[in-house]
């Protein structure tokens, strides 16, 4: 059995990934932009109602992941806001003009989080040159990475993964996601030796997680 996060973009999701056996819930709004910070009313809620791990996206806005000092500030208050609620984590992830890892500002946010862990979300699968790219994550001080191997889905990225795998040597944890489905999750977790994976569990192209692919996501 592998471990399994939920990305959940409304309360609904979060709470049927609870009740059907997920490890950690990456909760977020915004799905039609791929997720955005939560809002500060639902996620206490959640928080009072779900005792399993909560990591909270900290993004301002969809599109891409070089931001203004305005939404950075906007990132910081929403961190400290949201870190009040006795959340577990936080997922972001900043890049720089070049579309390198912009290691200031993400250590800066890091360590607002401290000493709450962070994930450093898709924007590595936009960030240039896999390695160096991974090497800057982990000095930023990041516990994971949520990535699907600098590729569209986790299918095509499974040699990258692989890779990350075996260069992060267990320094940081490689959470394998984007397309990961109950389909193919055997096959990955046997050719990338990773332990860990993180789905939407959503099926039917809709806005809720399917019980039935959380646990069979969990039980493959």
């Amino acid at each position: 059995m592998s471990k399994i996060e939920i990305a959940c973009f409304n309360p609904e999701s979060a709470m049927i990934a609870f009740e059907n056996g997920a490890d950690r819930i990456e909760l977020c709004d915004g799905l039609s932009e791929g997720g955005t910070t939560p809002g500060f009313e639902i996620t206490k809620e959640l928080r009072e109602q779900i005792n399993i791990p909560i990591v909270v996206m900290i993004r301002p806005r969809g599109g891409d992941f070089t931001y203004s000092e305005k939404e950075f500030e906007q990132m910081k208050n929403d961190l400290i806001q949201l870190k009040s609620l006795n959340v577990d984590g936080f997922v972001f992830g900043i890049l720089d003009e070049n579309d390198e890892v912009n290691i200031e500002q993400n250590k800066a946010l890091v360590e607002l989080a401290a000493p709450l862990q962070c994930t450093f979300h898709r924007a590595f699968d936009r960030a240039k040159n896999l390695e160096d790219s991974l090497e800057n994550v982990i000095e930023c001080g990041f516990k994971t990475i949520l990535t699907s191997g600098q590729k569209p889905n986790v299918s095509e990225g499974k040699e990258n993964l692989k890779t990350l795998v075996e260069l992060s040597d267990g320094r940081i944890e490689i959470l394998v996601g984007g397309g990961l489905r109950s389909s193919n999750i055997e096959a990955l977790r046997a050719f990338t030796k990773a332990n860990y994976f993180h789905s939407s569990a959503i099926t039917d192209g809709g806005a809720f997680a399917n019980p039935a692919e959380v646990l069979a996501l969990k039980n493959t």
